[in-house]
């Protein structure tokens, strides 16, 4: 049985500030690297051989200190686990968008097929490059156990297809900062075969409250 653990990057400046991310970059704050620490102290017993990460660099923050403490474990940048893309939307504060621009975020959210923001990615495109990302774990060695760093909105598309729901399902799944998830590929007398989602959005490893996309 193959066991991938999937971890989100720390909390962010514009995480605070609610400004959209996507495919452009804040830096971790003081409570984000922390939470990275945390979450690096809980995988260290885990056996972790392989760290995959977006290149952006909230979260190769993340798994540059993850990999600190899995006895310096390779990081491999992958773009691939990129967030999706949020087009026009990218760097505007949430609060600042109008009824039409919030139309467009909330059909990423809400079970529209084909929804996508001006200039941005469909959560079916999203999804095929985070489920290329997993099948290619199926060649690593026999014996290997990676881990990857990604984004909310790209893990969350990730487990919920594994789940059997559409790419473009409504959003169920709440995943907070430096939260970690782990799933399975195996087979089972009493589950179906393949992938298997083990846990989603662990937070026990944290010392304090971590925000959710929009939650505060």
């Amino acid at each position: 049985m193959l066991q991938v653990y999937l971890v989100r990057h720390g909390e962010t400046e514009w995480n605070v500030a609610r400004r959209i991310q996507g495919q452009s970059d804040s830096m971790l704050t003081q409570a984000g690297e922390h939470q990275a620490y945390l979450v690096a102290a809980r995988v260290r017993q885990l056996g972790i051989t392989h760290i995959f990460t977006s290149d952006l660099g909230r979260t190769r923050q993340t798994a540059d200190i993850i990999a600190a403490a899995c006895a310096e474990c390779p990081v491999i940048l992958e773009p691939d686990l990129r967030e999706l893309n949020m087009g026009v939307l990218e760097e505007r504060m949430i609060d600042s968008l109008s009824l039409e621009e919030e139309g467009w975020r909330k059909q990423l959210i809400d079970g529209t097929e084909g929804g996508r923001i001006p200039n941005g990615e469909s959560m079916s495109e999203l999804a095929v490059r985070m489920n290329r990302v997993l099948y290619r774990c199926l060649d690593l060695p026999q014996g290997s156990r990676p881990l990857l760093v990604s984004h909310g909105i790209a893990l969350g598309c990730l487990l919920s297809t594994l789940l059997g729901l559409p790419a473009w399902a409504e959003r169920r799944l709440r995943l907070r900062n430096c939260s970690l998830s782990r799933i399975d590929y195996q087979q089972s007398p009493w589950l179906a075969p393949g992938w298997v989602v083990e846990t989603a959005g662990d937070v026990a490893h944290l010392d304090a409250p971590a925000l959710d996309e929009l939650q505060r």
